[in-house]
């Protein structure tokens, strides 16, 4: 049986690749070779930079309810500690948003946290 070498599937799989490829600098996106090693590297960054912005956006979350809590008098831990023991079931992206917008309502709830905290040993 003779040997496969550039049919169809294979011009097509090559195609795909190096449509993928598009917007490489160079040989990047118009060789195969390069255009392959270029297109996994950018999946893998891909693929990672989804899990890091979920991670950013939480530590921007925390960062913004920290500095409205030190406002009112608290810090952030004794404040997510407080909600819990209130029963508050508010995500810190909703309190985050709260912070920003709604700063009554956010004062409301420093308010009842500040009720649910344990009185500080001395």
């Amino acid at each position: 049986m003779p040997r496969a070498k550039g049919g169809s599937k294979t011009r097509q799989r090559r195609k795909k690749r190096i449509k993928l490829a598009s917007g490489q600098y160079g040989g990047k996106s118009r060789l195969f070779r390069s255009a392959t090693e270029s297109v996994d590297k950018g999946l893998t960054y891909a693929y990672t930079g989804r899990k890091n912005r979920k991670r950013d956006f939480r530590q921007l979350w925390i960062a913004r309810i920290s500095a409205a809590v030190r406002a009112q008098g608290l810090t952030y831990g004794r404040f997510i500690n407080a909600l819990k023991k209130a029963n508050v079931l508010l995500d810190r992206k909703v309190l985050s948003d709260m912070a920003i917008k709604d700063a009554a309502g956010f004062e409301k709830l420093c308010g009842l946290a500040k009720q649910h905290l344990a009185p500080a040993t001395a």
